[in-house]
């Protein structure tokens, strides 16, 4: 069979505040998802307001056929129908832009009905309990029997160009209300609460927590990094300086709580290593603040949609004592992090005089975080 798309997005979205066929919804212009969806059609006719033509054609050019909208719903559809080049029994499916949420079963389920049916909608049955009245309740209708119709809707062609030439009701609200004045028999086949139409802005979050998203994963990461003591006044750990009688020694400040923590980031999240992205033979990394080293980690995994669940920062010395320093190094770790300070653990721990920790020529620090990604 061969099939068409109409997709109505011809409306001024005064109660979403704005023309919603291009608010972003999970990225993306609203109306993207619904011609993406319609992929296979032989033709989409696109019906925009007639000040969006330029914008949608050059967007949707390439793709679909682009018309300007009618005064109406009814008069968009009419103007959607005669841009279809289609054959009296071709198939053509109506879509509300404003149900963007739209996947190929939805058609497919659509189109199988069209075997047997001259046309077919999506819809729900009603399952809250009705009640007429104004400001108190007056009476209780049976929802026996009752559908919430979406989109698309689909007819043979000639069979809905038909309808609208006869139709005399008035506004219509749907293409479903135009057939069946026509004598045409509806079927209804079961929609998706995913289909739920897009009309003020709390629509929008509720189709965000309603899209396909690929399941996140938790993963973990290490890191490891020493420095050699030097000669200074003061140390830099976990983005807190301590006075102290020597310094550690790198091209950064050193900071090796920090550098252990941002390659702990940057390996769970499967981007190298703090060296790859501040190499320290660059001379623009010379006597840096650690602390840019750990944000950068931070907006990689943000960028990607990923969170940081909890980090735990081990420093190996003799000395500086770290206890008397560990809830503001926490507190400095959480901020940098934008986490509670109840994911973040700093400990520390000595090497009992055995190696170059134990033997005071160097400090050393691991770290290990879980991320959301």
């Amino acid at each position: 069979m061969t099939w068409h798309a109409i997709i109505v997005a011809g409306g001024s979205g005064s109660r979403s505040r704005g023309k919603k066929q291009w608010m972003p919804l999970g990225g993306r212009p609203v109306l993207d998802w619904s011609v993406s969806a319609f992929a296979g059609a032989a033709q989409i006719v696109v019906v925009v307001p007639a000040d969006d033509v330029v914008q949608a054609t050059q967007r949707y050019g390439e793709q679909a056929t682009i018309v300007a909208g009618g005064t109406d719903r009814a008069g968009s559809v009419i103007n959607g129908l005669r841009a279809l080049a289609a054959d009296e029994r071709d198939l053509v499916l109506i879509h509300d832009a404003a149900r963007p949420l739209l996947k190929s079963r939805h058609i497919n389920a659509l189109l199988h009905s069209l075997e047997t049916r001259r046309a077919a909608i999506l819809a729900l049955p009603i399952t809250d309990s009705l009640k007429s009245g104004a400001e108190v309740v007056t009476g209780a209708p049976s929802r026996d029997g009752l559908w919430r119709a979406q989109t698309p809707q689909a007819f043979r062609f000639g069979d809905i160009v038909r309808a609208y030439e006869i139709w005399s009701g008035g506004p219509a609200t749907d293409e479903a209300t135009v057939a069946a004045a026509a004598g045409i028999e509806v079927a209804l086949v079961e929609g998706d609460v995913r289909l739920h139409k897009l009309t003020y802005p709390v629509d929008f979050s509720l189709l965000e927590a309603l899209m396909d998203k690929p399941a996140k994963q938790i993963r973990i990461g290490q890191g490891f990094d020493a420095h050699r003591w030097g000669e200074g006044d003061s140390v830099w750990l976990c983005g807190v300086e301590i006075v102290h009688t020597q310094t550690l020694i790198g091209h950064s400040d050193a900071d090796a709580g920090l550098h252990a923590l941002t390659d702990a980031l940057l390996g769970a999240a499967g981007l190298g290593d703090i060296g790859d992205h501040f190499p320290p033979t660059d001379p623009q990394w010379k006597g840096a603040s650690s602390d840019r080293f750990l944000l950068h980690a931070v907006d990689l995994i943000t960028q990607r949609g990923g969170s940081i669940v909890n980090v735990d920062v081990t420093l190996i010395c003799e000395r500086p004592r770290i206890k008397p320093h560990r809830e503001a190094m926490r507190a400095r770790l959480a901020e940098i992090l934008g986490i509670a300070i109840d994911r973040v653990s700093v400990k520390a721990t000595t090497t009992e005089g055995m190696g170059f920790t134990g033997r005071q020529e160097g400090l050393a620090a691991q770290a290990v975080c879980a991320i959301e990604i």
